[in-house]
């Protein structure tokens, strides 16, 4: 086989991947944390075995799902830090960015952070503690390179930054699951209030010299 028939084969497959992952996005917005690898196989018109010569079995599935939101998600983040505007109203933008992501799209949501109540037959549900932290723990990376790239912290800002990072994260996490599920004020409110939380210190701290800002 040519190096032509192998990448033509790598476009295919890749294709075919992505058709299998959005056919598995409209079961999840569709059935939440109840969805199944035989709902999802149902959808693409295919067979189970065939769904998992694909992605090795359901928690490979979960993995590609996570990581195709997760992509997402921190593309929209960053887009929000880099926004030309003051620092309040980006940390704000940043916040809103997240909640808006998880209000848009609960079933998402409540797939990728939260395991399904039981499940039927012999399709068990995907097991989410597997994943969702370490998704977590990624986006607390994340926010700590930043934090860390752009923000003066003094002696020990590595740490600090990455302490920083990990916190953030959790606070949304956190307040975004409790308000998604209880609603008890609006998004701007809950915003407003979280902003308000993280901005003495952040308010504080200067510019890194040579960095691009925060």
């Amino acid at each position: 086989m040519d190096t032509t028939q192998r990448t033509e084969q790598q476009r295919s497959a890749d294709r075919r991947r992505r058709e299998l992952l959005e056919a598995a996005d409209r079961v999840v917005l569709r059935e939440g944390p109840q969805a199944s690898m035989n709902a999802i196989a149902a959808e693409a018109g295919i067979t189970k075995p065939i769904l998992y010569r694909h992605f090795g079995d359901k928690n490979g599935l979960y993995a590609a799902l996570a990581t195709r939101h997760t992509d997402a998600l921190l593309n929209s983040l960053r887009a929000a830090l880099d926004a030309p505007a003051e620092r309040r109203e980006r940390v704000e933008a940043t916040l809103d960015t997240y909640l808006a992501a998880i209000e848009a799209r609960p079933q998402v949501y409540r797939f990728l952070m939260h395991p399904a109540d039981g499940s039927t037959g012999s399709d068990q549900g995907f097991d989410v503690g597997q994943h969702s932290a370490p998704l977590l723990r990624r986006m607390g990376e994340e926010l700590a390179q930043v934090i860390e790239e752009r923000l003066d912290l003094g002696p020990g800002s590595q740490l600090l930054a990455r302490v920083w990072g990990h916190g953030i994260v959790g606070m949304m996490h956190a307040a975004g699951d409790w308000w998604l599920g209880e609603r008890p004020c609006s998004r701007a409110e809950l915003v407003r209030s979280l902003a308000d939380l993280l901005w003495g210190r952040l308010a504080a701290a200067g510019d890194k010299v040579g960095g691009p800002g925060f």
